[in-house]
């Protein structure tokens, strides 16, 4: 999730000790965020003063329920880089943010570098769990999500009698009226689903986890088989 977007909302201490939100951009380091802040900024003057903080995320989607969405909280400390640790942390926000060269050297700007203490994961209504720093650091970005969107949208198109018996057979949802995919990511399927008693949220797990988006067409078809035959 975090290599999904460059955006999100930093939660920083004002002096008079009050959680202050602000809407920023960041590049990643192994997973540590990098920002690019202004000192006129009240987020900017907060980390200065206090270095702790925590950062909000959430993934792109196209659930018409925005809690229905991912998200994560990443709580840490920032520090500011020196030496070549500065350079990698200016290269990584200019690489999420080509926006920023045209202020990143600029006097009156710092990067931060978010060193990452624990994670919050929410994954839609029920479903959450939380992570160690060092299990968030061994993690890697999901290669099939980012190229995903024409092949849910073949799903949809194409396959909404296979979405729907793969949810009724593997989604918890036997009743399934009709389901809609509203993403792919390496390890399965996000599904709006329609019952009798309105509509839900699941998940479809592949057989087991694909390495790239070439693999996710066989890995729906193996679904679907699976589906019909149960």
């Amino acid at each position: 999730m975090a290599a999904s977007t460059n955006t999100a909302t930093l939660a920083s201490l004002s002096s008079d000790g009050h959680p202050w939100a602000s809407f920023v951009t960041y590049g990643l380091v192994g997973g540590d965020p990098v920002l690019c802040v202004s000192h006129m900024a009240e987020h900017g003057r907060n980390l200065a003063a206090d270095q702790r903080v925590s950062l909000s995320v959430v993934a792109p989607g196209e659930n018409e329920d925005p809690l229905a969405s991912g998200r994560i909280t990443l709580a840490g400390m920032v520090f500011r880089p020196t030496g070549e640790d500065a350079a990698v942390a200016r290269d990584a926000h200019l690489a999420a943010v080509p926006a920023a060269k045209y202020y990143i050297d600029y006097s009156d700007f710092t990067v931060w570098h978010m060193r990452v203490d624990r994670v919050r994961w929410v994954g839609g209504y029920g479903r959450m769990d939380s992570a160690t720093a060092q299990d968030y650091a061994q993690a890697s970005p999901d290669p099939v999500r980012p190229g995903s969107a024409y092949a849910v949208d073949h799903l949809n198109a194409d396959h909404a009698d296979a979405l729907r018996e793969m949810t009724a057979a593997f989604g918890g949802y036997p009743d399934a009226v009709s389901a809609t995919c509203t993403g792919a990511d390496r390890y399965g399927l996000d599904i709006a689903v329609t019952t009798p008693n309105g509509v839900a949220y699941t998940r479809v797990g592949y057989l087991s986890p694909i390495s790239s988006i070439d693999e996710l067409r066989s890995a729906t078809v193996e679904l679907t088989k699976n589906a019909r035959r149960s």
